[in-house]
């Protein structure tokens, strides 16, 4: 017997005017799951969460919330099963921000479309979710970008879905309002147990909220999983084509690319300290060697992908002399060995042989950005 799934695609080809795009797309969530689609510009994702809410026909495929498949449904049954918050700019006239919140209301109203008691107590919830009680009497059309989208955001929790699908919801958000918006998302998907579909940018916080990782690059979806699995070094360097800088598992961030040339500069570093000194030297493309540090190092995690070489041991092995000849080598290269202030002790103190070899040729040594 085939399991149900909360949400579902089989086989699904999506694209315009009967022309393919992106083929064999299979998404399989379970109840208050979060699935996010990242990639590049253009790569379809837009595209793709068009046809899974109908506002887009499928090229092939099908669609299921639970076992019902969605083209089967009604327009009323849908909206009340699936709400989606879009990037096209909707433009109601004369309506404030409580009328547009209002709206998904109408799937329960009746043919008259009035608005119980009830209604609206769960159309002050909703601004309330979003902490959006204070425009609700504004005009829809005079409040920010970032405003319009947490009312949006109110209209499709004010439907009481089982699904809610969103483009790029954090766009015009500052910050603190990106961090607000998925906390709510994360809110509604474990506490109510709405599943979630998403589209980021910001791939950072995708795997902090996500489930489950699609990656939509070319005519299909290149990678899915969870996103210890797809947010890899090679994986995202492949997805983004980055070749001018590179992806970092630890931080989830991405570095901008290395500086180029030769290295006159060695950073003494560890436990965290060389971290604001990679940085500024990247600014000023200048480049340098790092070390010595340990795999596991924070410090390392930085300097991979910053540093012309970094020298290193595996975690929680002694410094072999190999390496530290090595450092010795590269550091008579250099004018200057700056101290990030790592303190000296322990298994790292083959650090002190690159201070007394320092010491020994006259190489300046200095605690601040030359």
């Amino acid at each position: 017997m085939n399991k149900t799934y909360a949400f579902s695609s089989t086989q699904l080809s999506v694209g315009y005017a009967g022309k393919t795009l992106i083929k064999d797309i299979n998404i399989r969530l379970e109840q208050g799951q979060i699935l996010t689609l990242i990639g590049p510009n253009g790569a379809g994702k837009s595209t793709i969460l068009k046809s899974i809410t109908r506002h887009l026909e499928p090229i092939s495929g099908t669609v299921y919330i639970d076992s019902a498949q969605i083209h089967t449904m009604s327009a009323h049954d849908l909206a009340k099963r699936l709400s989606v918050v879009l990037t096209e700019r909707i433009r109601p006239e004369m309506m404030t921000c409580y009328d547009v919140v209002a709206s998904g209301r109408y799937p329960y109203t009746g043919r008259f479309g009035m608005l119980s008691d009830h209604d609206h107590g769960i159309i002050r919830q909703s601004l309330a979710r979003v902490h959006a009680q204070d425009i609700a009497p504004r005009d829809f059309l005079k409040i920010s970008d970032g405003q319009r989208q947490r009312i949006l955001l109110a209209r499709a929790i004010c439907q009481e879905p089982e699904v809610i699908v969103l483009d790029e919801p954090t766009s015009f958000l500052d910050i603190r309002h990106k961090i607000e918006l998925l906390d709510i998302l994360l809110d509604m998907s474990r506490q109510k147990g709405i599943t979630v579909i998403l589209s980021l940018h910001e791939i950072d916080l995708a795997a902090k909220i996500s489930d489950v990782i699609m990656c939509v690059k070319g005519d299909r979806i290149t990678c899915a999983g969870s996103p210890q699995e797809v947010f890899q070094k090679d994986t995202i360097a492949s997805l983004y084509d980055l070749t001018q800088g590179s992806y970092n598992v630890l931080f989830g961030s991405v570095e901008l690319k290395r500086p180029q040339g030769e290295a006159e500069l060695f950073v003494l570093s560890g436990a965290g300290c060389g971290i604001p000194f990679y940085r500024a030297l990247q600014k000023q493309q200048k480049p340098f060697y790092a070390g010595i540090l340990f795999e596991n190092d924070v410090d390392f995690a930085i300097a991979d992908g910053l540093a012309a070489e970094v020298f290193y041991s595996p975690a929680f092995t002694p410094i072999s002399d190999e390496v530290v000849e090595k450092a010795k080598a590269a550091l008579l290269r250099c004018k200057v060995l700056l101290h990030s202030g790592v303190p000296i002790l322990g298994m790292n103190q083959a650090n002190e042989i690159l201070l007394e070899t320092a010491k020994a040729h006259n190489i300046q040594i200095v605690r601040e950005l030359p």
